[in-house]
């Protein structure tokens, strides 16, 4: 999975990995989705690590009048804004703005078709998946839970 459509400023590095010994006995981080965030923005982790963090963790969304994801239309392609903790949803949408969550794996499953998604949108480390991105994301879940 190459995401074709990646953009956004490549600027900070994080690495993560295995807690003990190179033996297989030590214990797996998981890393926060705004690490992963980062790492991929900066080419620390490949699309796969950061696929596999990205469907395990909480993802926050700004939260209309009515359900459903918000999107930005002002942009060359819809996308929807999404933000990997509390603080970085704040920071775009202020102290008492509404929000829900769902997984990344959620995400994926119910993102409308054409819609791309904005990560962390005002942090230092923002990611874009345009709308073929997104489809090449579900089809490599779908190949990784099905074959």
């Amino acid at each position: 999975m190459v995401p074709a459509g990646l953009r956004g400023p490549l600027r900070s590095s994080v690495v993560y990995g295995y807690n003990g010994d190179d033996s297989g006995g030590g214990q797996v981080l998981q890393p926060s989705l705004a690490d992963a965030v980062r790492a991929f923005a900066s080419g620390a982790i490949s699309p796969e690590d950061f696929h596999a963090v990205f469907t395990t963790c909480k993802v926050y969304c700004p939260r209309g009048e009515r359900p459903g994801f918000l999107a930005l239309h002002d942009t060359p392609q819809p996308v929807i804004p999404m933000f990997s903790s509390l603080v970085e949803l704040r920071r775009y949408s202020g102290e008492q703005s509404r929000y829900f969550t769902v997984t990344g794996a959620e995400v994926l499953d119910l993102l409308p078709t054409g819609y791309g998604i904005v990560l962390d949108l005002e942090g230092e480390h923002r990611v874009v998946f345009d709308a073929q991105a997104i489809d090449q994301m579900i089809d490599y879940t779908m190949k990784r839970m099905y074959g």
